[in-house]
């Protein structure tokens, strides 16, 4: 199988920025293959060839495999583009030579062996449609489409269908208030992803009606020709190697922002990846990660658990795919603040039992199941109200005792509504995952599209779905034999790994923010996250143990290392290794997330 298909060329442009004129190899389709490759990705890429190659486009004929209709050097694209800084620019001249030879006659027959096809912007909308309905016809498995602001002021309707009909579609925020009035009103159908480029100020990952925002790293800009397209090139490397479309761009922007320090395509032909963009004021410990992966190792209380028993649906329920879909995206946010500092997590009487967070809940759905079979049905999901979660979620002493109601409302709606909008059930989803060559890949991929998992960068409710449906008796997710479940990082597995040692708080405010249990930034809170991640995927890899063994194990280190009394230690089966850091706690947020 293939990376990506990048279908648009090279040219030969002439730059006005800061002052000064230089010369260079540009085109949509060249920065978007380059930026690719950069990032890591095997691409070819289908356009007008030189013979022989100018030598500015030698560095992309030497790192791609480039394809499409032979022509001379004088016949190739030129373009003229002046800079005026704080993100404007204007295509002062356009010569586009060979490009008019070049038409969906070119493609590969298949397409299917390409894990995505990019179709850069190219003279006319109209030709890129053209593009992508001969893609769609050979096979294409995923189409990412790019614009620019003549076609898109001159053929609206062409771009507007191609929004519907494409995966993935990229633009800048000017194109982006040209068709939706501005950037904050930019929307996607569910199921398809549109990036925003904003200059300065970052880009909008829009999945369905769902926005994020991500920040820009601040640099010296010298020459901005092709940072949108280099962006787009390192999102789409990110996503053909599985990255969640919010992870993909957060790389992406670091490498656009290293282009734009350089001349032209310079940056992008360095042999060090340029995507790292990592919060060092919390980093991993590998030796204390070691320690540990020498005594998980040898624990035989270290292995998964299958999801069967108290609050969980009986093996052979017929409901039991609905009920773990439904009720896993609620797996988040069992507790409360006062003053801006947590103050303790839910623990109330439900199932002739006082319980806590999460075994609360799967109490509280399970209950809702047994009363109405339907009820866990995207359908319902979907026209949930407030009445029927406070019902649902009431405990058996009559008081309403479940943090973030509304943000779970939403989130259970967001759910529903995305399902039906794909025509999907949950039995759907998992049948097209285990038909597809690697099952676990595409089942991720597939909650990416989905309200409830889709938010979540570091997937945590995914993958704890999927480690559920494949450990349980029914096995209703069939692995691969080499698949890997990711980090299932929620915030027992951050103060496990703080605790331990398995991170270290480098940065003195955070470490006392997270001491006193004060509410975080999420920026602070993405760098414990990121950190633990590393971590717990450092852990498996070394022990030996699966991911699912690990994160039962440190999942259940709830009990002897608990939030609101003193860590039982002398219980603990790593406390020769542990660094007893017993005053830092997890990240205190509010997220739908974990």
């Amino acid at each position: 199988m293939k990376d990506l298909l990048v279908i648009g060329g090279a040219s030969l442009d002439i730059l006005h920025f800061a002052g000064r004129i230089a010369t260079a190899a540009g085109g949509a389709g060249m920065y978007t293959a380059a930026a690719a490759h950069q990032s890591g990705a095997s691409v070819t890429m289908l356009a007008p060839r030189p013979d022989p190659v100018p030598d500015p486009l030698r560095p992309v004929a030497a790192r791609v495999e480039w394809l499409g209709p032979l022509v001379q050097p004088d016949q190739m694209p030129h373009f003229e583009i002046a800079h005026y800084g704080s993100g404007k620019a204007r295509l002062v001249n356009a010569l586009w030579g060979a490009e008019a030879v070049f038409s969906p006659d070119d493609l590969p027959v298949d397409l299917s062996t390409y894990r995505l096809v990019h179709i850069a912007a190219l003279r006319s909308a109209l030709r890129q449609l053209q593009f992508l309905l001969a893609c769609r016809e050979r096979g294409a498995r995923c189409i990412s489409v790019g614009t620019y602001a003549r076609v898109v002021e001159r053929e609206a309707e062409n771009v507007q269908s191609m929004l519907e009909q494409a995966d993935l579609f990229f633009m800048n925020e000017n194109e982006a208030c040209a068709l939706f009035g501005s950037s904050e009103n930019a929307y996607i159908t569910p199921g398809r992803c549109l990036f925003v480029t904003l200059g300065e100020k970052g880009v909008l990952v829009v999945q369905g009606g769902y926005v994020t925002q991500i920040r820009a790293p601040q640099v010296d800009e010298l020459d901005p020709t092709g940072a949108g397209d280099t962006f787009c090139g390192a999102t789409l490397a990110g996503l053909v190697r599985g990255d969640h479309p919010i992870i993909a761009a957060r790389k992406a922007v670091a490498v656009a922002a290293h282009m734009i320090s350089a001349i032209g395509p310079t940056a992008l032909w360095r042999e060090v990846r340029l995507g790292e963009c990592n919060d060092y004021r919390v980093v991993v410990n590998p030796i204390q990660i070691g320690r540990l992966a020498e005594v998980v190792r040898d624990l035989k209380e270290v292995k998964p658990f299958d999801f069967v028993g108290s609050g969980l649906p009986p093996v052979g329920h017929p409901g039991a795919q609905d009920f773990f879909f439904a009720a896993t995206l609620q797996q988040f946010g069992f507790w409360d603040t006062k003053s801006d500092r947590y103050r303790g997590p839910l623990l109330a009487p439900i199932a002739d039992g006082v319980r806590k967070g999460s075994d609360y809940l799967w109490h509280a759905y399970l209950r809702c199941l047994n009363l109405d079979a339907t009820c866990c049905s995207p359908y319902r999901q979907a026209q949930l109200t407030r009445k029927e979660m406070l019902v649902m979620f009431r405990s058996d002493d009559g008081t309403d005792i479940m943090p973030a109601l509304d943000l779970r409302l939403e989130q259970a709606r967001s759910y529903g509504r995305d399902m039906l909008e794909l025509d999907l059930l949950p039995k759907d989803l998992v049948a097209r995952a285990n038909l597809s060559r690697t099952p676990l890949l595409t089942f991720i991929e597939s909650l990416d599209r989905i309200g409830g998992y889709k938010e979540d960068p570091f997937r945590k409710k995914t993958s704890l779905l999927a480690l559920i449906l494949s450990g349980r008796p029914e096995k209703f997710l069939q692995l691969e034999g080499d698949a890997h479940i990711p980090p299932i990082i929620d915030y027992h597995l951050m103060r496990s790994c703080l605790r331990i040692g398995l991170v270290d708080v480098v940065d003195a405010d955070l470490r006392h923010a997270l001491v006193e249990r004060h509410l975080l930034t999420p920026m602070d809170e993405w760098a414990v996250r990121q950190a633990s991640y590393d971590a717990i995927s450092r852990l498996a890899a070394l022990s030996g143990k699966s991911m699912a063994a690990v994160d039962w194990f440190l999942f259940n280190s709830r009990h002897r290392c608990p939030e609101m009394s003193i860590p039982q230690c002398a219980e603990c089966p790593v406390d020769p290794v542990c660094n007893h850091r017993k005053e830092l706690f997890q990240p205190v947020l509010r997220t739908p997330f974990y």
